[in-house]
């Protein structure tokens, strides 16, 4: 029989613990039911999904804008006008 370690935090595992708890099990049988689960749908065994208004949001925050008259640009637009310029100036 194999060994699972699991880094968790403390607070993560007394709440998880406590609802399989409920549920009349331990957090190695919740796991052992995870995993099982996992290979019969050959994956995880629920949808993963992205709140599009949140994702949009999210990049807003993460990324760099900067403002170019009306428009805004993303990280990726503006080193492509710094390129351009540096090239322009070799030339």
């Amino acid at each position: 029989m194999a060994v699972l370690q699991v880094r968790m935090d403390d607070e993560l595992k007394y709440q998880a613990s406590e609802i399989y708890e409920e549920l009349g099990m331990d957090l190695c049988v919740a796991v052992r039911i995870f995993l099982k689960k996992s290979i019969l749908v050959g994956g995880l065994p629920f949808d993963l999904t992205i709140d599009e208004k949140a994702l949009e949001e999210k990049m807003k925050k993460n990324s760099v804008i900067a403002k170019y008259g009306d428009k805004y640009m993303t990280l990726d637009e503006i080193n492509e006008e710094i390129r351009k310029a540096r090239k322009e100036k070799s030339e």
